[in-house]
């Protein structure tokens, strides 16, 4: 997305004309966005103050709201130094399996559907927009194949 439909969804979002903004870590800090009811973490961020600036969205003048971090279990060991970090242990929302599941299928595609998104612009970057692949078109050193694919045929 360029910085101007980025800046167009965030003026959409703080005029209340749109109800979610998907955002990275870059709004995190530094941008002011008043009313944010729920931060979802998708992924955690590798460090505790990342955390503190996404969740504090939700803590803007005396309001208060919701943070809710999705953790797998590769996901622990940043979980708890983010808890070490905060001195104090952060709430379980427990879940059960089958109502969970019920998602999964949906879930998958949107996932393949993403992943095929983000390498066609991956590879539409890398060629000039000329459709080469992801390498760009361009030979490996020597035109040959490294130790490793040619073992496997």
């Amino acid at each position: 997305m360029n910085q101007s439909a980025r800046l167009g969804a965030l003026n959409k979002f703080r005029a209340g004309t749109r109800d979610i903004l998907v955002a990275t870590d870059v709004a995190a800090r530094g941008l002011d966005i008043p009313s944010v009811d729920l931060v979802l973490n998708f992924d955690l961020p590798p460090d505790s103050k990342t955390y503190v600036h996404r969740v504090g969205r939700t803590a803007r003048a005396g309001k208060s709201g919701v943070a809710i971090s999705i953790v797998t279990q590769y996901d622990i060991e940043i979980y708890q130094r983010i808890e070490r970090a905060l001195g104090k242990k952060l709430e379980e929302h427990a879940t059960e399996r089958d109502e969970v599941m019920v998602f999964f299928a949906r879930v998958e595609d949107a996932k393949r559907v993403a992943v095929n998104e983000m390498k066609n612009a991956h590879e539409k970057l890398k060629a000039g927009g000329k459709g080469k692949g992801i390498s760009g078109g361009r030979a490996k050193k020597g035109g040959k194949r490294d130790g490793m694919d040619a073992e496997e045929g």
